[in-house]
């Protein structure tokens, strides 16, 4: 089973480009596979905004994944993955443009996690419809599909339009896409019929909502006429003060039993100090995935 970590972006310095480097060899040599990148354009300012319910703030630094990976693409050999990259509100044939530039620089390393996002704020900012993101997604991870494996593409749905254009350089191999999601009868329908693999919320695990939910992402494929068997699933567990390496163990064992593809670890909210402090937590962390 495939192990990765989050890169701690809230907790970062602002000379975080000249330590990244450091912290991604310090990942290899502790045995992990991949890199995961949060995504958020804008953070919300809370001062006006009172009972603001979101997970992050104008105060949190975000590095643009994309962007991020191909820095690290010739200091690393770490594969890349988004989790997630809020796609509906981008322009879908410019991160087509993107991502095969990426798989260009980084070939046959980048698994490309998309999905609908929960900031308001940055749908405003960056023009984009928030109340019908779900529905775009579908129609864009259908249109992603087309530009990054056909030289040509004439593709009009009900908000996506390309009228006889392409990319080069094409990729060379497809790119996997995944998407991360909760639960919603929605999100599991769309990870059944489109996704090449499923990043469930860290709120979803063995034991915990997610066999029930797994048995429907199943059956929408089967519905879909897809092989359920082609659909992967990578785990993604928070690390916590409270579970200690035996907890975190038992965590990635449930994932494993579970026949995940892989597991990611967060380790951001450990009052750990870049990068000092997370390359130590990521070290301790791989002693969990030890059988």
């Amino acid at each position: 089973m495939r192990r990765g970590v989050v890169l701690p972006q809230k907790e970062i310095t602002a000379t975080a480009h000249g330590e990244l480097a450091g912290f991604c060899a310090a990942l290899e040599e502790a045995g992990f596979d991949h890199l995961l990148l949060y995504d958020h354009v804008l953070g919300a300012d809370t001062a006006s905004r009172p009972g603001w319910t979101g997970v992050y703030t104008s105060a949190d630094p975000f590095l643009e994944p994309l962007v991020t990976f191909a820095h690290l693409a010739t200091v690393t050999s770490l594969d890349f993955m988004t989790g997630v990259l809020v796609l509906p509100q981008r322009q879908t044939a410019l991160v087509a443009k993107q991502v095969a530039t990426l798989e260009a620089l980084a070939p046959g390393r980048l698994r490309l996690g998309v999905g609908i996002g929960w900031n308001d704020v940055e749908y405003e900012a960056l023009g984009k419809d928030f109340g019908n993101r779900g529905k775009r997604l579908d129609e864009q991870i259908a249109l992603l599909r087309r530009l990054l494996s056909e030289p040509v593409v004439d593709f009009s749905g009900t908000w996506e339009r390309v009228d006889r254009a392409g990319i080069l350089p094409l990729p060379t191999q497809p790119v996997p896409i995944w998407v991360g999601s909760g639960d919603s009868p929605a999100a599991l329908r769309r990870v059944g019929r489109l996704a090449d693999g499923w990043l469930p919320t860290p709120a979803i695990a063995p034991g915990r909502g997610f066999e029930e939910a797994w048995d429907q992402v199943r059956r929408h494929a089967d519905e879909a006429g897809r092989a359920a068997g082609s659909i992967a699933v990578e785990g993604h567990v928070r690390m916590r003060e409270r579970y200690g390496i035996d907890g975190l163990r038992r965590h990635v064992d449930g994932w494993r039993a579970a026949g995940a593809m892989a597991v990611v670890v967060d380790i951001m909210a450990m009052d750990a100090e870049w990068p000092k402090g997370h390359t130590e937590l990521a070290r301790a962390v791989a002693a969990a995935f030890d059988d």
